[in-house]
């Protein structure tokens, strides 16, 4: 898995491959950020091949050192998907920084499902606890909008409401009638579209009944002519 985006500007970031100044003129200058590069790959697992090296290669750096020190990084992580922030100087020396695994794949890791709700909130497809919403929570807070473990819990919590995951004591009831309530209005749509449909059939055979009855000539009019001929 990788998911990769462009965006400009500095930082000074760890798993460093080169010093981030140079010597020019007895003088040590800030080496130029010119590109940074957003990555989400599996723990360990990073290799030259495609889809990293489709990304990294115009970069021009040394890929198989990447992979190496990513892979080493990230070997206790095995299993996760790690997103790394990568910073290219323009002497194709690079930085990068771990991010915390998406929320949206710690959701799914803790309650054991592939992917989450094509219906958002009105299909629910899991049910985890409230320890477990504090354990990601925990883990995503360096990276999130938020200041305490509290805060953090609310963000996650609204994530997996959008995958149709529930939080066991803090809105498992409430999602469970939203997701009943749906699915009726589902099958009363599903009702009213078969409804429909047999009435537009009805119609047409209605129809085609009457141009039938329209064309067809009288007895009399059959026998007339049989007389002519």
């Amino acid at each position: 898995m990788l998911i990769a985006s462009l965006v400009g500007g500095n930082a000074d970031l760890p798993y460093t491959t080169n010093a981030k100044q140079i010597l020019i003129g007895g003088v040590f200058v800030a080496k130029e950020v010119v590109k940074r590069i957003k990555l989400e790959i599996q723990a360990g697992k990073a290799t030259p091949a495609p889809p990293v090296g489709t990304v990294l290669g115009p970069a021009g750096i040394n890929l198989q050192e990447f992979c190496t020190k990513f892979n080493e990084a990230t070997r206790d992580k095995m299993g996760d998907v790690v997103p790394c922030e990568i910073s290219i100087y323009e002497d194709r020396t690079f930085d990068f920084v771990l991010k915390t695994p998406p929320a949206g794949f710690l959701l799914k890791k803790v309650a054991k499902i592939q992917k989450g709700s094509a219906k958002g909130a009105n299909q629910l497809v899991a049910t985890i606890s409230e320890a477990d919403l504090r354990s990601i929570a925990e883990i995503k807070l360096p990276d999130l909008n938020a200041y305490t473990v509290e805060e953090a819990m609310n963000i996650i919590e609204g994530t997996a409401r959008n995958m149709g995951i529930a939080v066991s004591g803090r809105n498992d009831k409430e999602l469970q009638a939203q997701a009943a309530e749906a699915l009726e209005e589902e099958k009363e749509a599903a009702k009213r579209e078969a409804e429909l449909e047999a009435m537009e059939a009805e119609s047409q055979n209605t129809d085609v009944s009457n141009v039938e009855a329209m064309n067809e000539k009288p007895e009399e009019e059959k026998a007339e002519e049989e007389k002519a001929e």
